[in-house]
């Protein structure tokens, strides 16, 4: 984990960059799909989509949620990515939904920085250093 200055352009751009942001769907793909069939199930997304913390409290304190209802709110977002509901994500169903996230994540950010604590293999971490490369460069 590192502390990383971003704003919604950092974010944008990646998601702008076809290549990057298309190899980074690739990778995240294919780390998700376990039994390597093309398929995202539920059981591969799980963790995944408990990653994203949704009901994270201040400092890091996640709240005691009851499990029948915490069932119930990765099944929603589970179903935010199965796009044609047939019980599976493919690639584009995920490449779609990650890129909506990420639109929805710059647009909230807008183009004040800020100061953030982001996991190493994080797809904002990848956005901060393609914008370190891109201005290196």
């Amino acid at each position: 984990m590192s502390v990383e200055v971003l704003d919604g352009t950092t974010i944008l751009r990646l998601v702008e960059d076809e290549e990057a942001f298309n190899s980074l769907i690739k990778d995240r793909f294919a780390c998700l799909d376990t039994n390597h069939d093309g398929l995202l199930s539920y059981a591969e997304m799980l963790k995944e989509l408990q990653s994203l913390r949704v009901l994270e409290t201040h400092f890091g304190i996640d709240l005691k949620t009851d499990p029948d209802e915490l069932a119930n709110i990765y099944g929603s977002l589970f179903l935010q990515f199965d796009h044609d509901a047939n019980g599976t994500v493919d690639m584009e169903e995920f490449k779609d939904e990650m890129k909506q996230m990420m639109l929805a994540m710059a647009n909230g950010l807008g183009c004040l920085p800020i100061q953030m604590a982001l996991e190493e293999d994080s797809f904002l971490k990848k956005a901060v250093e393609l914008e370190s490369a891109k201005a290196a460069a």
